[in-house]
């Protein structure tokens, strides 16, 4: 009888351990399905039914059954009766996931915004282009590349902009030139490009030690800003979404998300260990944070001094439930918004004869990181390997999850849009648009 009782005790212990366990993994797969549903519902303006058989319909978040209140603005997501996790909509700053009621009508400050009506044609307005026929591009193959990615590769938009002018947009169904799309870690590079301004406005010095003050006692000190833009600290970080990580459990149980790399310790070199972390651009957005003399003035600035400033619109950033925007994963926008953006790329800097930044920050900003492999530079993606190799080496990109891109292409004067829930053939894709057009 003891040795069965021990049996019984040893086996409810098993269970015990193997419930802790897995109720992290539930909590994440609950939490991503409710951040999901309120973003797409409440900000995207898309149907709790058409969120869930796209954006939560993969493995293992189709496990999560969702629900919304459109009064509250509150989206519930319950994973086999076991766990439900809630996320709420907020005025300026999207969808955040809550951590306990009292968040659900937590007070918090939102963007104060100006946006632009100019009555100009796109990209320096909203307003139609005026038809324009290139001579030297062959449309009917443009558009086979264009529509190659389209079905079976789950893309839902592709802008291709040539000298300023629109020669190729499609959209599949559901999805229109207003539509807002979540650009993933593409936010990281918008994140780049605020230092850029603070740069160019003498109110940044980027290879200043990175201003942490929990650093101050150990070799941390040592980290620049510079190290932390090129992903290149040396801090500890594990970047996977296929299992519990620091990544997901940053973005989905964390209510300060600047706070998790800066509690990491160093299992490198600052300048001689490269390694992505969506942690250091949320480091990076707390640094800001700091900066700024008010929280007020941080979530103010980003829109006052660069997105508004070139008509971005449509973009929404999203903060944690500290007010912080999560740099390293959460910006919407419509195809056409994020185009604007690679294109003050394009244009180093000068938006219609405005400088947002300075063009030395393009130069920066595609210089590549040391042990990158010439894959990165300053919270962009770079060609300068040749990885696609049909493409010009100095092509660089935004990237974000499953496919999101922004790809900025200086010597053709051109930037390609393309969002979808599947990464595809990029090589492929990108050669088809090239060679439809003689340059």
């Amino acid at each position: 009888m003891k040795i069965f009782k021990r049996i019984l005790l040893f086996l409810a212990f098993v269970v015990f351990l193997i419930g802790a366990y897995n109720y992290k993994k539930l909590n994440i797969v609950a939490g991503f399905a409710a951040k999901s549903t309120a973003s797409s519902v409440f900000l995207a303006n898309r149907t709790l039914a058409f969120t869930d058989s796209t954006d939560n319909s993969f493995t293992p978040i189709h496990l999560a059954s969702n629900t919304i209140d459109t009064t509250l603005k509150i989206a519930r997501s319950s994973v086999v009766g076991l766990l439900t996790r809630k996320a709420v909509f907020r005025k300026g700053l999207g969808s955040v996931l809550t951590l306990n009621q009292k968040d659900e009508t937590a007070k918090y400050l939102y963007p104060n915004r100006t946006k632009s009506s100019s009555e100009m044609a796109y990209p320096y307005g909203d307003f139609p282009q005026k038809d324009t026929i290139f001579e030297n591009i062959s449309y009917p193959k443009l558009n086979k590349a264009v529509g190659s990615i389209f079905g079976t590769d789950k893309s839902r938009a592709v802008l291709v902009i040539y000298k300023d002018k629109i020669i190729a947009e499609k959209y599949s169904k559901g999805f229109n030139a207003s539509s807002k799309i979540l650009g993933w870690s593409m936010t990281k590079s918008l994140l780049s490009t605020v230092f850029g301004v603070l740069s160019y406005q003498n109110r940044m010095v980027i290879n200043a030690k990175a201003p942490i003050e929990s650093w101050q006692n150990d070799a941390r000190k040592e980290i620049t800003i510079h190290n932390l833009l090129q992903m290149n600290s040396g801090l500890e970080w594990d970047e996977n979404y296929d299992k519990i990580s620091d990544a997901t459990t940053m973005l989905f149980l964390e209510r300060d998300m600047t706070k998790t790399q800066e509690h990491k310790p160093l299992v490198g070199k600052p300048n001689q260990t490269w390694n992505y972390s969506s942690g250091t651009s949320n480091l990076l957005s707390g640094i800001l944070r700091n900066h700024f003399g008010s929280h007020q003035e941080y979530l103010d600035f980003w829109y006052s001094d660069f997105i508004d400033k070139i008509g971005m619109n449509s973009m929404v950033l999203e903060a944690d439930l500290s007010g912080n925007y999560v740099a390293s994963s959460y910006a919407w926008a419509t195809t056409r918004d994020w185009g604007k953006f690679g294109l003050l790329y394009l244009k180093k800097g000068n938006w219609n004869g405005t400088r947002i930044f300075s063009e030395d920050w393009t130069t920066y900003v595609t210089t590549p990181t040391p042990g990158s492999k010439n894959t990165y530079g300053a919270q962009f993606w770079l060609n300068a390997d040749g990885g696609f190799k049909d493409v010009p080496k100095n092509m660089y990109y935004a990237d974000g999850y499953k496919g999101q891109r922004v790809y900025i292409l200086p010597d053709q004067e051109m930037v390609i849009v393309r969002f979808g829930l599947k990464n595809f053939d990029e090589n492929t894709f990108l050669k088809g648009i090239l060679e439809s057009i003689k340059f």
